[in-house]
């Protein structure tokens, strides 16, 4: 009987392992190219922000430096203009 068993149970195995096929078929064929799919929109909607974001990091500097830049103008111009009514005080008082 255990004999009989063990063979039965041998030959649900054999099926069973030859009735798996590895062949996808086209539901799965399908799925995967979306997957795929998917994937490269994603990688590509991060790379679109990554871009973004140095080029905005970016404008950011050149914002901040033109900034500086007119700030550092404008101050040396008020300091000359200060010098230059320092000056023109100066020759009058005398």
């Amino acid at each position: 009987m255990k004999k009989t068993l063990g063979i039965l149970l041998a030959a649900m195995l054999v099926f069973a392992v030859a009735g798996c096929d590895n062949d996808d078929g086209p539901a799965e064929e399908t799925g995967a190219k979306i997957d795929n799919a998917a994937d490269n929109a994603g990688e590509a909607t991060s790379d679109a922000a990554d871009s973004v974001g140095d080029a905005t990091s970016d404008a950011a500097d050149s914002v901040g430096d033109a900034a500086s830049d007119a700030a550092d103008s404008t101050g040396q111009a008020m300091e000359d203009a200060g010098d230059s009514i320092s000056d023109s005080a100066d020759e009058h008082s005398n």
